[in-house]
């Protein structure tokens, strides 16, 4: 089975690596025998990664993100965005410029790294099956049912707006490099608290699923190394919802 996920030899950049999520998937994809390149505004250390410091909301940064894997890969086999605003708020409390910020950074920092690394994608097909992954959430499927008290501590409209876009981008995304042999896809997490989250918020996102419970990190990490797969050759323009069933009500 592991051969099936195997990556060794391949090089592989998660944008918003020092996030919740993006360190599970930075070491998942390192794990798994790539060159993974952690990209965050910080820089910080992802353990087995290159950390790479990176506004992706910037021209000039992702320029040279892109320059930097010419010089120091001469390739990309995995593009996984997950970088996020990651607030709370609601329709009450939510600004213009927080739905300027979200979309800049999930929709337009998308658009930035594939125009930054479409040829480091394109030489990989030589002997792979590059994939790009843009992660989305289950609020950009559905709306969020009330977990907190005060609906100014939920999540924000803004952010299923943006990762309601980010599904359709890949869609377009995948038609356009299909061509070229580069897949794209989606994937979109359900409820996956982090350590030290409230067990009494834990327990009423879990409500919410026909599983009863919220996910682990590690049940997210397989759905990731399935999209990232070079055995996935056949699989593209998917959005693939791990969620315990949440958008399924």
């Amino acid at each position: 089975m592991s051969a099936l996920f195997d990556l060794t030899g391949r090089t592989a950049v998660v944008t918003g690596a020092t996030g919740r999520l993006g360190r599970t998937f930075a070491s998942v994809l390192a794990d798994a025998g790539a060159a993974v390149w952690a990209v965050s505004r910080s820089g910080g250390e992802v353990a087995g990664c290159r950390s790479f410091a990176c506004d992706v909301t910037s021209d000039d940064a992702v320029a040279a993100l892109g320059e930097g894997l010419r010089d120091g890969a001469g390739r990309l086999d995995v593009l996984v965005h997950a970088a996020h605003v990651g607030r709370s708020g609601s329709l009450a409390t939510a600004t213009p410029a927080d739905y300027a910020e979200a979309a800049g950074l999930a929709l337009t920092a998308f658009q930035r790294l594939l125009s930054a690394t479409r040829d480091l994608l394109v030489k990989a097909t030589v002997d792979g099956s590059p994939s790009v992954i843009a992660v989305s959430s289950m609020y950009g499927l559905v709306s969020p049912r009330p977990v907190y008290d005060d609906p100014a501590a939920g999540n924000p409209p803004y952010y299923g707006a943006v990762k309601a876009g980010v599904v359709q981008l890949a869609r377009y995304a995948a038609v356009e490099l299909g061509p070229l042999g580069v897949r794209v896809n989606t994937l979109t997490p359900g409820a996956f608290p982090g350590p030290g989250a409230d067990p009494g918020l834990v327990a009423r996102l879990g409500a919410q699923t026909p599983l009863g419970r919220a996910g682990e990190p590690a049940e997210l990490a397989t759905a990731l190394l399935c999209l990232a797969s070079p055995h996935s050759t056949y699989l593209t323009g998917a959005n693939l919802v791990v969620d315990g069933g949440r958008t399924a009500w």
